[in-house]
């Protein structure tokens, strides 16, 4: 499970319990009046607000809920559909992603990042089984050239290797 599901569902705990709190202190304000007419009893409008307040408030933390919900599926939505991306890659991407040198990019599985360095991607075409490079020229300094460089040519020659043409 990723770290902002973890965090998703903790929330969507936490605003239930909230929602919980809510509708248990409206029912007791509710109790209070013990079943009279509010119109004849002093301060029945300030009571009426009051519980029209709080049906405000249940509405409003009912809605966070949902959203959080919807975010929670949205999120579990990226999960399987960046797990579906891996079942087609090569065991060399799949071994460096497991392994850490590698982060799949979510927003677009197929686009992978060298950990610890920026701008440049490594691209995995699903259609031909081809991997590739972006952005490389625009690498900031030699060290991260140097670790992207040795990453690619590794996933290179084991993808060359292992290639066999139909």
């Amino acid at each position: 499970m990723s770290k902002k599901l973890e965090i998703l569902k903790g929330s969507l705990n936490k605003k239930e319990a909230e929602l919980e709190r809510r509708f248990n202190n409206h029912f007791d304000t509710v109790r209070q009046a013990n079943g009279q007419p509010l119109n004849d009893k002093r301060n029945g409008a300030a009571i009426l607000v009051k519980w029209e307040k709080q049906s405000d408030s249940i509405r409003n933390q009912q809605n966070e809920v949902e959203k959080t919900k919807s975010a929670i599926e949205r999120e579990e939505g990226k999960i399987i559909e960046t797990d579906s991306w891996r079942k087609k890659m090569p065991k060399v991407l799949t071994s460096l992603i497991d392994s850490g040198h590698l982060t799949q990019w979510r927003k677009h599985p197929r686009i992978m990042f060298v950990t610890g360095v920026e701008k440049a991607r490594i691209i995995f075409d699903d259609k031909t089984g081809a991997i590739s490079h972006k952005y490389v020229n625009q690498i900031p300094d030699k060290n991260q050239y140097a670790i992207f460089r040795d990453i690619y040519n590794s996933i290179n020659a084991e993808q060359k290797r292992t290639y066999r043409p139909a």
